[in-house]
């Protein structure tokens, strides 16, 4: 399991998503972070407005818009208390 993390999104009325990633990258107050397994413990408040983008272990990337809130990461994972999280829009191509 060293080289996973287990991720969950939440929003204030429901579990968005949960499940194994490679990588978290998350936009704080304090800038972009990137969360890989054996990261630090940290807490950290979410940038308004922000994006959550989760690197799973079968290479898709999961993108979600979120206001307010906060990003945990412990020894068992990242969890991500969001106020909203809506999935972003993916880019239109011409």
């Amino acid at each position: 399991m060293a080289n996973r993390l287990h991720v969950e999104l939440v929003a204030v009325e429901q579990k968005v998503w949960t499940g194994e990633a490679e990588m978290v990258i998350a936009r704080t107050t304090e800038g972009e972070l990137g969360i890989l397994p054996g990261h630090t413990p940290l807490l950290g408040q979410l940038a308004e407005p922000g994006t959550v983008r989760v690197k799973r272990t079968d290479a898709e990337e999961l993108v979600w818009e979120v206001s307010g809130g906060f990003l945990s990461v412990t020894g068992d994972g990242v969890t991500v208390l969001a106020e909203t999280a809506e999935p972003a829009q993916a880019p239109a191509t011409h």
